[in-house]
């Protein structure tokens, strides 16, 4: 009960600290089809992003996911003070199985509490391409 109430209590507070980062799915995954991802292997990967979504708005906070076959096993949220706690609950895919990975981003997941989010791999995203650099006329020098 005490975990429940703190993971609302986190949930709370990351909403409130983040409502101007609304839609930072929607930029996350523009970047990702944009640029691609690199291939998500099996470990934990300790810098990923949940993007928590509510009414058709995104607020996303910090944390890390292990990966298992392909598939998303477990999850972490982290605080401020950079320790971590992990979500303990059950969660899922629409079919109700693994979420798995696309691109850099996981499938929909939804928790026990049926909170809709998703899991950014944010360190697979390819750097931008290198773009030529222009010059101006003769007035520029």
């Amino acid at each position: 009960m005490k975990r429940t109430f703190t993971l609302l209590a986190f949930t709370f507070m990351f909403s409130a600290v983040y409502s101007q980062a609304s839609g930072c799915l929607d930029e996350w995954r523009t970047a990702f089809e944009k640029r691609g991802a690199y291939s998500v292997a099996d470990d934990m990967h300790r810098k990923v992003y949940i993007s928590f979504v509510e009414e058709g708005e995104s607020f996303c906070v910090a944390g890390k996911a292990r990966v298992e076959n392909g598939r998303i096993v477990s999850i972490f949220l982290q605080y401020e003070d950079g320790t971590y706690e992990l979500m303990d609950m059950e969660f899922h895919n629409k079919d109700g199985r693994p979420p798995s990975i696309t691109n850099g981003i996981s499938e929909e997941i939804i928790n026990e509490k049926k909170e809709h989010f998703y899991i950014i791999f944010v360190e697979k995203l390819k750097p931008k391409k290198k773009e030529y650099k222009t010059v101006g006329g003769p007035g520029d020098i």
